[in-house]
């Protein structure tokens, strides 16, 4: 279980913070909404899915050993698609971008 120490922020002040270099390690995530730094960030801290992501299973083997087949992740928004995705790059320590379909402009669309 992550340390959720942080999940809150933190209980020092700014001025002592500023001082304390220690500090930034515990507020690492203290920007970011709660729901952002609840999402996990291991494999270990997906629930569910065991079938999947369990210890010996497919899906956790081949991300372990960095053999990520191609795959499709699709479902209703706050399935989880883009948290694994997330999960998956930073294991395998691969690059990792969003885009947003309802927010981004393919290059060949024109503006009417």
């Amino acid at each position: 279980m992550p340390d959720q120490s942080s999940l809150f922020g933190s209980d020092i002040p700014p001025s002592i913070k500023k001082q304390t270099p220690s500090s930034t390690a515990s507020s690492t995530h203290a920007g970011e909404p709660l729901a952002a730094r609840m999402r996990p960030r291991t494999l270990d801290e997906i629930l569910g899915q065991d079938h999947i992501f369990g210890p010996g299973r497919i899906l956790r083997r081949s991300i372990e050993e960095d053999h990520i087949p191609s795959m499709i992740l699709w479902g209703p928004p706050g399935s989880g698609k883009t948290t694994l995705a997330e999960v998956i790059a930073r294991q395998t320590q691969a690059r990792f971008a969003t885009l947003s379909a309802p927010t981004s402009r393919s290059a060949g669309s024109t503006a009417r």
